[in-house]
């Protein structure tokens, strides 16, 4: 995904939202659509099993529209799911049917938890809570 933001700001004059507003949905790339689209279209799926793939899981809510993406978040470490993941979809309403019929569901064994996608805290444009050890108190 760091990928996609430097190209973006490659593109774009160092801004991400120039980019993402100033082409037509219809002539940006692809990782660009779903942005555009905003996170009312893609939701998160908690509760996961541990054997849940991204294909699994495309597979259990295509029956509710068009999947764009579907991504199981992978802890690097272990090598394993973290337990939840995202799934997109090309529309609002596709997305709103999939929360109501599919959360508190079970998939691969466990009961899932559906929910609207939040926003990401983006930390690396805001300022840093610490910026290392206080000044000296100096007594006059």
């Amino acid at each position: 995904m760091a990928a996609f933001r430097a190209i973006s700001r490659l593109l774009g004059n160092g801004s991400n939202q120039s980019l993402r507003f100033s082409t037509p949905n219809h002539g940006a790339l692809p990782f660009q659509r779903v942005s555009l689209r905003g996170v009312s279209s893609k939701l998160f799926i908690g509760g996961l099993s541990f054997y849940t793939t991204d294909e699994s899981l495309s597979e259990a809510f295509s029956q509710f529209g068009q999947v764009v993406e579907a991504k199981v978040v992978m802890d690097r470490v272990a090598d394993r799911s973290k337990g939840f993941g995202f799934v997109t979809f090309a529309s609002e309403d596709e997305a709103q049917k999939a929360l109501t019929e599919m959360n508190g569901k079970v998939l691969n064994g466990r009961v899932i938890f559906v929910d609207k996608a939040k926003p990401r805290i983006r930390f690396d444009e805001a300022v840093p809570v610490a910026r290392g050890p206080p000044d000296p108190l100096v007594d006059k």
